[in-house]
């Protein structure tokens, strides 16, 4: 085991996040707009669920740069799962990576998708780095704050009232509409009428950031996994807003006893300064349509640092 006094602090693993990313991010803005073809684009568990060649091969070189970077570091991949058995053993350190967040985006050549990638030390997210590589915009987290093209991430102000807040989420999606139509439909007729817009981005990782940034003032993400979130989650918190997650029975599966917030089925993201009194009462609503056997409430929201 290595003395944690000798591991990369979260600053340098934010930089060689970074590195990794950009590194990626070129080949990716070259193939953007390509022809579907090229992309090798199949499915996996359904026909919205798109996959690429360069979804595998992004995510392999990703690996490769980040776990050469970081002698003992392990990976956790959307596409290729966890290699090296999960959690190092040697340094503790495991990159959570999802190579295009937003792959049905990419496909379509439309510019709304990103690299994401978390750096949990002993299963606690400590460094993340989201990037657009179209837009170049990369949203990036440390421990000492969150930060747009390596500038400090300053939010926007407050709407006035909660109704005109700017509200995203991937509500309701395909699997939603057929397990409970009618209550699912009628939920995304309330978020409709409670607040200004309502936007459907199908990049978790983006969603996240753009409540960091205030340009969004709720993000509701439901059914997510590590990787659409990790890294998100952490530069909401850090920019100073909050993460609610909603807990379930699945999560006694993975070995941290408290699972952490990106481990969570459900996340409510709330930009800086923001009221959730109306927000989280939604989410609830809609956490218990989509996943009425989730018995597991949630801790109170994790504190921003």
């Amino acid at each position: 085991m290595t003395d944690d006094a000798s591991l990369p602090d979260a600053a340098t693993l934010r930089r060689v996040a970074s590195a990794a990313a950009r590194q990626a991010g070129a080949a990716l803005a070259s193939a953007f707009r390509a022809d579907q073809g090229i992309l090798g684009v199949t499915t996996k568990t359904n026909h919205h669920d798109l996959v690429t060649d360069l979804d595998r091969s992004t995510e392999d070189l990703l690996a490769r740069l980040l776990t050469e970077a970081v002698p003992g570091s392990v990976v956790l991949g959307e596409e290729r799962g966890a290699r090296h058995g999960g959690i190092s053993s040697t340094t503790g350190i495991e990159w959570i990576i999802d190579p295009i967040d937003g792959t049905s985006n990419f496909v379509h050549g439309f510019a709304m998708f990103s690299i994401s990638i978390a750096a949990a030390v002993h299963g606690t997210v400590r460094a993340g780095v989201v990037l657009d590589p179209v837009n170049q915009l990369e949203f990036s987290a440390d421990d000492d704050g969150a930060y747009l093209n390596g500038a400090p991430l300053a939010p926007r102000p407050t709407p006035t009232v909660e109704s005109r807040y700017n509200l995203v989420t991937s509500f309701p999606s395909a699997e939603n509409l057929a397990r409970s139509p009618e209550r699912s439909l009628q939920l995304f007729g309330t978020l409709v009428e409670d607040y200004a817009t309502v936007r459907r981005v199908v990049s978790g990782a983006l969603e996240l950031c753009f409540t960091a940034a205030g340009w969004a003032d709720v993000t509701m993400a439901l059914a997510t996994h590590p990787w659409d979130v990790a890294a998100g989650q952490l530069v909401l918190r850090r920019a100073g807003g909050t993460v609610i997650p909603r807990r379930g029975p699945d999560n006694s599966t993975h070995p941290v006893a408290q699972p952490a917030p990106h481990w969570a089925p459900h996340l409510l993201g709330v930009a800086p300064g923001r009221e959730i009194a109306r927000s989280r009462e939604l989410f609830e609503q809609i956490v218990a349509a989509v996943d009425p056997e989730l018995t597991v409430l949630t801790t109170p929201p994790t504190e921003a640092r």
